[in-house]
């Protein structure tokens, strides 16, 4: 049964040291996610999860497995619960995958070691300290990709790279040319500007060496078309054919994340609300920024998902 909402699943930014963990205590089935998630990478996940330490927990080759975990465990919850399916679903960046492994494109152990791999990959190709990201508030995208193209200089670049919500987007790239594009931005008005504590200039031009590894990764790994339709970070489109969905995900990489458009694409489809299925209420915040009249919530633990769930029931088809 399916209700006219859509499934969204958060990236990189939403962990924290012992999430979940009070949800956990009534739900087998979220120790039980990691506990698989363990099995495939080769060492305790959830412990890091509830333990930290933060480092730990913060550095990217452990965050993707681990924001992966967390939202295929609420999403287990919610249909374990009696939860309806989406008419379509989507994640941001990271999120993608957990969107994938949720839709039965992607198998819950392959897409863990993928995205732990994804991240490592992502990591070498710029090193720490190297890299930098930062929030920009208040700006129209022409404004801030000028800015970007101007700070640019040879092999020092700085792209726009996630488009979040209507004059709010995150640039990244090589640390002092996202300096210089920071100070261009103060002089054109930016409301605020946010540094990230990431160091790998996700989503730039920079990661675009990963591109070949990636390929022969996703060529190894058996992806079926998705049971739920799945928007795509790189052109806000449904890519239901597996080599096209696995040419997605390699552009993903060095590409803009289109979140607005996602929303937007959804909104088209005829969705009424989101619900995002993770830690953390990043993009239900979003959303009220880019859709107004679409309704927003998170679930996160046993009292949201039962609320949550109740409302979605009401919009059964």
């Amino acid at each position: 049964m399916r209700a006219s909402f859509a499934a969204v699943f958060p990236g990189q930014g939403s962990q924290s040291v012992g999430m979940l963990s009070a949800w956990a205590e009534g739900q087998p089935i979220i120790t039980q996610t990691f506990r698989e998630a363990s099995d495939a990478l080769g060492y305790d996940l959830w412990r890091i999860v509830s333990e930290g330490p933060e480092a730990e927990l913060n550095r990217t080759e452990i965050t993707q497995p681990a924001m992966l975990a967390a939202g295929v465990a609420a999403w287990r919850v919610w249909i374990a619960e009696g939860g309806p399916e989406p008419l379509c679903m989507a994640g941001h960046s990271l999120g993608e995958y957990t969107a994938l492994v949720c839709a039965g494109s992607i198998d819950f152990a392959d897409a863990v070691r993928l995205v732990a791999e994804r991240g490592r990959l992502m990591q070498q190709a710029v090193p720490a300290g190297a890299g930098a990201m930062a929030a920009v508030l208040g700006l129209d995208d022409d404004v801030v990709r000028a800015a970007c193209a101007e700070a640019s200089q040879g092999a020092e670049v700085v792209e726009a790279v996630n488009f979040n919500s209507p004059r709010q987007i995150v640039v990244g790239g090589i640390a002092a040319a996202v300096e210089r594009a920071c100070a261009l931005l103060r002089e054109r008005g930016a409301r605020r500007i946010v540094p990230l504590s990431v160091s790998v200039p996700s989503h730039s031009s920079l990661m675009k060496e990963v591109d070949k590894v990636m390929e022969r990764l996703l060529a190894g790994v058996e992806i079926r078309t998705p049971s739920i339709p799945v928007i795509h970070n790189v052109d806000a489109k449904e890519h239901p054919e597996p080599d096209a969905l696995r040419d997605a995900l390699v552009r993903q990489l060095h590409n803009p994340v289109l979140w607005v458009d996602c929303v937007h694409d959804m909104d088209d489809r005829g969705v009424k609300a989101l619900v995002e299925f993770g830690p953390d209420k990043v993009l239900t915040g979003l959303t009220r920024h880019i859709k107004r009249d679409l309704t927003a919530s998170c679930v996160f633990d046993a009292a949201s998902c039962k609320t949550i769930m109740a409302a979605t029931l009401d919009l059964m088809d």
